[in-house]
């Protein structure tokens, strides 16, 4: 061998080994060494892990006898009050709300692109090609003179593919935080359950809440006519004076323009009804019929605060989106270091179609190739901090999220515990308001009062029966407000499959530390096979 062939071999091993230095260096020099790299699976990143939440050991008013911490929230918690219609509308709003049906269409779509991102670990580019041409070369141009003048054909196929190879973990990391905004979606599905759910049962209750209002003030609006026409026939009598009447007409008047204030009342929780039930604004009085105002359970089984973190679907819902901006940051850091491709083609090409797929006629080539981003200018290191700096917002959004759920939560026992306190003092001013009404009344037939007292006491009966109303509907909102503070309802999805065999019922589960709590909790049913779709995705997971 010459010594200038000695001399350019050298050189050329020395050009390769420098590349492999640099390649080692720069690798050396990232965000995440090497024990930690190995660590997390031959993935560049850090490895989430759920931040602490702020939640406290044991409710406000745990000691209440009205509030019970020693087993889990009541999960179809409206069916405590026992009420055969209001199970229907539930259900029929499950089935039937079109904000719920958005909603899953919204996790088809991410779960679409779930699916993407896990193709996109595999060959990235691939496609099958076939080809044909016929060719005439001019003799007139110098580079073809020497070449045939005779006309030829050209047969090809084959398949080409492109596939970047998953080194640093950047696909894995794609297919992580697509998952997080899959789960993500789910929990905005349960959510949005929980929502409707309890505003069926709070527009339910506001129905039923007015409907006795117009019941017991037309009863009471009775009463009032009675005593227009004892003044009235006092006044003919000359026995009492016409003010007695006015003030009668004056009473009569007010109780009835409140009859008309709660018939509007009713027939707006009705329009709501039907909003959430999904169809169109229609008098719903002959299906819902006349019935009493909810009446609750003596206590509400509340479970312990912490609970909120597996329950509640907006507290799971942040802390998803939460570990798939988590997985973003590896996406970032992967693009610091020399992504490894390889390119290739493999088919067969001949000039007669018949000799296509002779061994002779078998071609093929295969080129790794190297994509580095050296200079970047810094906009990779940039988006490194971008993405941490979003995911620190989200642990900022998690950790709020826990202690909204915490307030509301807190908020509904304590209004379903004032409230029953407030419905059992307005239920003792009735019963005396009452008695003073029928007393007076006999008092004024006898001319032992005037009717300024009648006038006094009958508003305040009026005005008493409201607030007792009031204060009945008020314990079960308190407790619709409880359950909706503390996530129940959702689970009605999994009762549904658990119902038709389709699914088992599992509770997600939140021991421990790592990140992945989500696992057991199934998506939802109605929209193409949801049960069988997961059980192949977790058989088929990527590891």
């Amino acid at each position: 061998m010459s010594s200038a062939c000695r001399i350019s071999e050298n050189a050329s091993f020395t050009k390769t080994s420098c590349l492999l230095v640099i390649v080692c260096a720069v690798a050396l020099s990232g965000c995440t060494p090497w024990g930690q790299y190995w660590r997390n699976n031959m993935k560049v990143g850090p490895e989430y892990l759920r931040p602490p939440a702020p939640v406290e050991n044991e409710w406000i008013d745990s000691q209440s006898e009205q509030v019970r911490s020693n087993a889990d929230a009541e999960a179809l918690w409206w069916e405590q009050f026992q009420d055969p219609i209001l199970n229907g509308l539930v259900l029929q709003a499950y089935e039937q709300n079109l904000s719920l049906r958005d909603a899953g269409f919204r996790v088809l779509a991410a779960r679409a692109a779930y699916n993407i991102t896990v193709g996109g670990f595999f060959p990235q580019n691939q496609a099958a090609v076939a080809d044909y041409g016929r060719y005439q070369f001019s003799q007139n141009v110098g580079a073809f003179n020497t070449v045939s003048s005779g006309a030829f054909s050209y047969w090809g196929t084959g398949l080409n593919l492109s596939w970047e190879l998953d080194i640093w973990g950047k696909l894995r990391r794609n297919i992580e935080a697509a998952k997080g905004k899959y789960q993500a979606s789910v929990e905005e599905y349960d959510a949005v359950l929980v929502n409707v759910i309890a505003d069926v049962a709070d527009r339910y209750t506001d129905y039923r809440v007015a409907e006795k209002q117009v019941a017991d003030i037309s009863r009471l609006a009775e009463i009032q006519r009675g005593s227009l026409q004892i003044a009235r026939a006092q006044f003919e009598e000359g026995i009492k004076s016409e003010l007695d009447v006015s003030q009668s007409k004056l009473n009569l008047a007010n109780t009835e323009a409140l009859i008309v204030k709660f018939e509007k009342n009713s027939r707006v929780a009705s329009n709501a009804l039907c909003m959430l039930l999904g169809i169109a604004a229609e008098d719903l009085h002959d299906r819902l019929g006349d019935q009493d105002i909810p009446t609750t359970p003596p206590f509400i089984t509340a479970g312990i605060p912490a609970d909120l973190l597996r329950r509640r679907p907006e507290v799971r819902q942040s802390e998803r989106v939460l570990a798939a901006q988590c997985a973003e940051i590896g996406v970032a850091e992967s693009e610091l270091y020399p992504a490894l491709a390889i390119n290739g083609y493999i088919g067969v090409s001949a000039n007669e179609i018949g000799e296509l797929f002779e061994s002779s006629s078998q071609i093929g080539f295969i080129a790794p190739a190297v994509n580095w981003k050296i200079l970047n200018y810094g906009r990779l290191l940039n988006n490194i901090r971008q993405q941490d700096a979003k995911f620190q917002s989200c642990v900022a959004k998690y950790q709020d999220t826990v202690l909204r759920a915490g307030r509301e939560s807190e908020d509904g026992i304590v209004t379903f515990i004032k409230a029953r306190e407030s419905a059992r003092k307005n239920q003792e001013a009735v019963n005396a308001v009452e008695r003073s009404a029928e007393l007076v009344l006999i008092q004024y037939k006898e001319g032992v009062s005037d009717f300024n007292r009648v006038f006094v006491v009958q508003q305040n009966e009026v005005q008493e029966r409201i607030k007792l109303n009031d204060s009945v509907g008020s314990v079960a909102l308190g407790m619709i407000k409880v359950y909706r503070g503390l996530g129940s309802g959702w689970q009605l999805r999994l009762e549904k499959l658990a119902t038709n065999g389709q699914c088992c019922k599992p509770l997600p589960s939140v021991d421990g530390v790592l990140c992945d709590d989500f696992i057991g909790k199934q998506p939802p049913a109605g929209f193409d096979a949801w049960c069988l779709w997961w059980e192949w995705m977790r058989s088929h997971k990527p590891r």
